[in-house]
């Protein structure tokens, strides 16, 4: 290795960008597996930026002519190395090393030009809003974000790095000819790295969703069909290392899709990579999940002894259980529950008028309750204990354990009414439902890509096409399995296509009064026959009729928005009902909010300057949960709303931490200083429950880390 080490010093000299290129490839011949998944990470990536402002120092390409010509294009990545001229006439002046590492230089118009970004360098984000439907009242924001999905991986790591408790990712199946793009080319069918660049495509972004999954509890849940699943199982294995890895076989697509000398295809996979506690929940659902062997209960609901029975059963075993409760005869009802009688007493003390119950066996010696006192009070609060027998005969108390109660908190029981003694009457469970986890074999007849997919999407939002839209209550049920128990959930979708997911945590919402938050991240691609289209009628990216159809512009944004108001986009009410879990026409819309943005590059030293402000301000408010009035300019001092506070002048810093202080709901406050000294004074006078940032470095340094400049 040391001949080549002395090689790419060299090759340094005259190329830097080459020498990183060949440095990061001879590092992984060196690393590489002997068994496992090996795969060539080819060049890293990169993007077009039409819209952006061209800088000086940018790194730039040529964009392809308006007629059309037939020279080949040049594929070379040049430098800016200044700009002259003002509006149309704007030139710039270009440089870039040949084969041999001797300069060369050009001149171009700017508008003949477009920005590159690589992976390989840090990249400073903002967002700019294009829009907003709000009717879901103080409710948190969702956010649909048009971008690079690695770029808008590696912003969202600053608001929510180690955060998200779900990603729902459907990505490029690779099944097709040109239907994913690498390195802003479309992948033929018949290339052969077509598979390596799809495991590099897909890795790089997997390592970012593990920094922003929550290490303690949160799961990972990814798509695939045949062509790629082995690739993709050990991909996770190798990124996931460590973690509980699951796949379920699901039916999408009852009809089969015939294929020639095969197998008709009805079925694709789902990986579920569940980090920390995540697990499945137990949720309730229809006969077609499960067996009849894998029923949890029929019937009535169960309730049990209060009185320990079996093993550990008598006073000795459990002296704190053994206490009275005291029953007023005329109800009978509870009047009372008394504390644990001392050693060797067995006769409760008296009240008037009431009957006490002690933990007798019946045999006659003394025995325990189930429960302590203060525990069983709480239980009769709730309406799970009950009082049986008479006074006669003698009362026996029952009551709802943990699994039961369960139960009838979930409505799998249905409640009535509640008895004189304050117990819940609870009727027959519903013999068509199970309170189940589901075994990995799904043939769900609501999973229809067909029915609920593509036909519910063109009801939605008609005349806009979008290939092979999953279920919406295919989508809504596998997040329900690791959100349902989460009513502020942050769900990450970054292969969002036509915005299921979205459109799914908003359902899920409506069923429970749920808040939970999703984050739709989508690129604005048009089609490989729509680009050459397109292009047929010398139009190019950047250019409002192209952007115009775009798969953001055209059916994501399009979809979250009908979802919301109940209206196609032409205005019209949306026509039919949704079906399952909550059945209710679809034009009444959702109660949700959700705000649009586009993903832009800034330049960090207007960033320092509060000179781009608006750029990096919706992110500051994701952070603080995007709920609420959101801070969209620098004041001359601070400014507080009731989630998060910025502190713009140190000057002001006691006035600032007074109002901070009496601020009962804040979570998060930015100081802005350069000075480290200044910024720990004043975070130390703040109440410890907070989360305190410094800006603009924390922000300026989260981009520099991801690219490893620090």
């Amino acid at each position: 290795m040391s001949r080549l080490t002395d090689l790419l010093g060299r090759v340094w000299q005259m190329d830097a960008d080459l020498a990183s290129d060949l440095g990061t490839e001879v590092k992984a011949l060196a690393s590489r597996r002997s068994f496992g998944l090996n795969f060539e990470r080819h060049v890293p990536e990169a993007v077009f930026l039409p819209d952006r402002e061209i800088r000086r120092g940018d790194k730039v390409m040529f964009r392809a002519s308006r007629d059309g010509g037939a020279d080949p294009p040049d594929e070379r990545i040049w430098r800016v190395v200044s700009l002259e001229g003002e509006g149309k006439k704007r030139i710039a002046h270009l440089a870039v090393r040949d084969a041999d590492g001797e300069p060369v230089t050009v001149t171009r118009a700017v508008e003949d030009l477009v920005v590159i970004a690589e992976f390989r360098e840090p990249i400073y984000p903002g967002l700019r809003p294009i829009g907003r439907v709000e009717r879901g009242g103080a409710k948190p924001w969702h956010a649909v974000i048009n971008g690079e999905n690695f770029h808008v991986l590696e912003a969202l790591l600053f608001p929510y790095e180690g955060r998200v408790d779900c990603i729902y990712a459907d990505p490029p199946y690779n099944t097709r000819d040109k239907d994913w793009k690498y390195n802003n080319d479309y992948v033929d069918s018949d290339d052969e790295y077509k598979h390596s660049k799809w495991l590099a495509m897909m890795e790089r972004r997997l390592k970012l969703a593990k920094r922003l999954l929550n290490p303690a509890g949160s799961c990972l849940i990814v798509t695939i069909d045949e062509k790629e699943y082995l690739r993709l199982g050990l991909l996770l294995e190798q990124v996931f290392n460590g973690t509980r890895i699951q796949m379920v076989s699901t039916q999408v697509n009852p009809a089969n899709s015939a294929r020639p000398d095969a197998f008709g295809r009805s079925d694709e996979y789902i990986y579920f990579v569940m980090l920390g506690d995540a697990g499945p929940r137990r949720s309730l659902l229809g006969r077609e999940w499960v067996s009849d062997k894998g029923r949890t209960f029929t019937g009535i609901v169960r309730w049990d002894l209060l009185r320990r029975s079996g093993t550990g059963a008598t006073r000795d075993d459990s002296p704190g259980g053994f206490y009275p409760i005291y029953v007023d005869p005329q109800g009978p009802r509870f009047h009372a529950v008394g504390e644990p009688l001392p050693k060797r007493k067995s006769k409760a003390k008296a009240i008037k008028g009431m009957v006490p119950v002690l933990p007798i066996r019946k045999d006659g010696s003394e025995g325990r309750w189930q429960v302590s006192p203060e525990t069983l009070r709480g239980y009769i609060a709730e309406g799970r204990v009950r009082i049986g027998g008479s006074k006669d005969r003698g009362y026996v108390i029952y009551y709802l354990k943990g699994g039961e109660f369960e139960k009838v908190v979930n409505g799998d029981y249905p409640v009535t009414g509640r008895d004189p003694d304050g117990s819940l009457v609870v009727g027959e469970a519903d013999s068509s439902d199970v309170f189940a986890i589901p075994a990995t074999q799904w043939r769900i007849p609501s999973h229809d890509s067909t029915q609920y997919g593509s036909r519910l999407l063109a009801n939605i939002i008609p005349g806009r096409e979008f290939p092979f839209p999953k279920s919406l209550y295919a989508v809504e049920d596998t997040l329900r399995f690791f959100v349902g128990d989460k009513a502020d959930a942050l769900v990450l979708d970054f292969f969002a296509g036509s915005g299921t997911t979205g459109h799914a945590v908003m359902r899920l919402n409506r069923q429970d009064g749920g808040a939970r938050r999703s984050i739709c991240v989508t690129n604005n691609e048009v089609s490989a026959k729509e680009t050459t289209q397109l292009a047929a009628k010398g139009l190019r990216p950047g250019d409002r009729e192209w952007e115009e159809r775009g798969i953001c512009k055209q059916v994501t944004n399009p979809r979250i928005e009908a979802a919301i108001t109940g209206l196609t986009p032409e205005g019209q009410p949306i026509k039919g009902e949704y079906r399952f879990n909550d059945e209710f026409p679809i034009s009444e819309g959702l109660a949700e909010n959700v705000e649009f943005y586009d993903l832009t590059y800034e330049d960090p030293e207007r960033i320092q300057h509060h000179l781009d402000f608006a750029a990096i301000a919706p992110l500051l408010w994701l952070r603080a949960g995007s709920v609420g009035r959101r801070i969209e300019e620098p004041r001359a001092s601070f400014d507080l709303t009731d989630e998060y506070g910025m502190l713009f002048a140190v000057d002001a810093a006691a006035d600032f931490v007074k109002a901070v202080n009496e601020g009962e709901g804040l979570r998060l406050v930015y100081i802005f200083t350069d000075d480290e000294k200044q910024f720990q004074i004043i975070a130390d006078r703040l109440p410890g429950r907070l989360e305190v940032i410094r800006m603009y470095e924390s922000y300026l340094r989260t981009f520099r880390l991801n690219a490893g400049v620090e």
